[in-house]
């Protein structure tokens, strides 16, 4: 395994997807030592309540500052870059910051790992990076590309850098299934637009994909997992049964299919079981050990409304329960 003895810092990780990867890496009882990199201190010390080990570090800090950035990643061989501001409307209302957080964390990142010889860097991404129609999704697509670039600065010696890209989490911070819930007691559930579909994983599942990813990188892909879509209709259905929608129309910024690989990114595009790849042309050209898979045909799009996998009422509601969203 390639995290065994390994140091990981992991950026953002009082966070839902952090709390849990933490938890993974603790249980598996392979890697040296964790260190935890968030900006807000009551975070850090709720966290460390419930989330307490020798081999944990916490450290406060900002991925805005890069003199901080350089300090936390010296000596660490791995990186996890989960840090992010990540609420549409707050990053349509402060566009600044999102940049700051989003692109500029993500470009100090991408040079302190390399000052630093970090041996690998996965950056976590969401399926609002493709074709963005919100400012949040464009700043993640600058991320995608700031990380795949830096593959280019260290021409794939010391320093690897790919990306995971997923779509909505199910229980995390922030997650559509307790909005709903917390809106029963309205006597209906707020809908944007009954057609609208999206991507659907678990926590647990995000945490082993990035896992995964780590094990199978060679610097240069964005990794997209075969997950379900579900129509939001069908979710509130499932979690508020009984009450009756009422639809609100779509938000500015909000789209009603998400996607995760568009048409144009096709041409550099390869299939694996469980899986698909992105490369950049570039790396296709200078990189001949990639793990590649099958080349996608011209034109095919990831998306949750043309998605091949689907939930079933019976497949979401197991899934609910076995993450707790459901009694």
């Amino acid at each position: 395994m390639f995290l065994r003895d390994k140091t990981v810092l992991v950026t953002g990780g009082t966070g839902s997807f952090g709390k849990e990867f933490i938890r993974k890496l603790l249980k598996d009882d392979l890697i040296k030592q964790i260190v935890v990199f968030s900006r807000d201190e009551l975070k850090q010390y709720e966290m460390h309540d419930v989330l307490s080990s020798s081999k944990i570090k916490y450290i406060l800090g900002d991925v805005r500052d890069f003199a901080s950035v350089l300090q936390v990643t010296k000596a660490v061989d791995v990186v996890v870059h989960a840090a992010a501001m990540k609420q549409i409307p707050a990053a349509e209302k402060n566009p600044m910051e999102a940049i700051k957080t989003n692109v500029l964390g993500a470009e100090n990142i991408v040079k302190c790992s390399i000052e630093n010889d970090v041996q690998r860097v996965i950056a976590l991404s969401t399926d609002k990076a493709a074709n963005p129609a919100n400012l949040y999704g464009a700043t993640k697509l600058c991320s995608d590309k700031l990380m795949i670039a830096g593959n280019g600065l260290t021409d794939f010696r010391k320093t690897k850098f790919s990306v995971v890209r997923y779509g909505n989490v199910l229980g995390s911070r922030g997650s559509v299934i307790p909005f709903f819930k917390n809106r029963i007691k309205d006597g209906f559930i707020p809908i944007t637009d009954e057609r609208m579909t999206r991507f659907w994983l678990t926590l647990e599942t995000g945490v082993q994909f990035v896992l995964d990813s780590l094990e199978r990188m060679s610097g240069g892909e964005i990794f997209v997992p075969k997950i379900p879509s579900f129509k939001v209709t069908d979710v509130a259905r499932i979690v508020a049964p009984n009450i009756p929608f009422r639809i609100i129309g779509i938000r500015p910024g909000e789209k009603l299919h998400e996607i995760m690989i568009t048409a144009d990114d096709s041409p550099y595009t390869f299939e694996n079981s469980s899986y698909y790849a992105i490369y950049a042309p570039e790396v296709l050209d200078t990189n001949s050990k990639l793990v590649l898979g099958t080349k996608v045909k011209d034109g095919f799009e990831f998306n949750s409304y043309n998605n091949p996998y689907w939930h079933t009422d019976e497949s979401f509601i197991h899934t609910l329960k076995s993450c707790g969203l459901l009694p």
